[in-house]
């Protein structure tokens, strides 16, 4: 038990020493965290989505950006696309599931807002749509990726990948880097 214990915990240590000698994706990171200080001090919101684990990251990074994340703030605007169970739903049973982000993206989203797609695998089709709708609606489109990026990696402006391909070493990393993103925000605002 304690060497699996240890073997995780060094996994998690290998990716995340992959992301420290990774200059272009330190330059991502801060590329995105621009784009989102600059939608927020032009009056735009940031707008996410997951699914599974990374839609629970998707509320979590919201979170950080309404409430705060280290620093007491005045809130700023954040929109997480699968928060809304009724509006899901209604959109999967009429539409189908791939579109339930991408009717939605083209609802809330407007020219100037952030769109951050949040996929392990990077071919999530129902992100990958809502990137689509979100590109159309002129919005800067972001994703957090692993496995190589998948079809979000070409179809994003700002892909961040985690070179890794196990779900949880990535989700560990879209965890950490999303605290990063949040910390250059605050320090970037205030």
């Amino acid at each position: 038990m304690y060497n699996l214990i240890r073997e995780r915990l060094q996994d998690s240590i290998q990716v995340k020493q992959l992301l420290i000698d990774n200059e272009l994706i330190q330059a991502a990171i801060s590329k995105l965290s621009d784009e989102i200080i600059k939608a927020i001090k032009n009056g735009n919101k940031v707008v996410i989505c997951g699914n599974g684990g990374s839609a629970a990251d998707a509320l979590h990074f919201a979170g950080e950006i309404v409430g705060r994340f280290q620093r007491e703030r005045n809130s700023w605007p954040a929109i997480v696309l699968n928060a809304d169970v009724a509006t899901m739903t209604a959109i999967a049973n009429d539409y189908g599931y791939e579109n339930v982000f991408a009717r939605q993206a083209e609802g809330y989203i407007n020219s100037g807002d952030v769109f951050i797609g949040i996929s392990t695998s990077g071919n999530s089709e129902n992100i990958y749509r809502a990137t689509v709708a979100a590109k159309r609606k002129g919005a800067v489109t972001a994703a957090l990726l692993g496995n190589g990026g998948g079809r979000l990696g070409k179809e994003t402006e700002q892909p961040i990948i985690v070179p890794s391909s196990n779900a949880a070493r990535i989700q560990e990393s879209h965890i950490t880097l999303i605290h990063i993103i949040c910390e250059i925000i605050e320090k970037g605002l205030l």
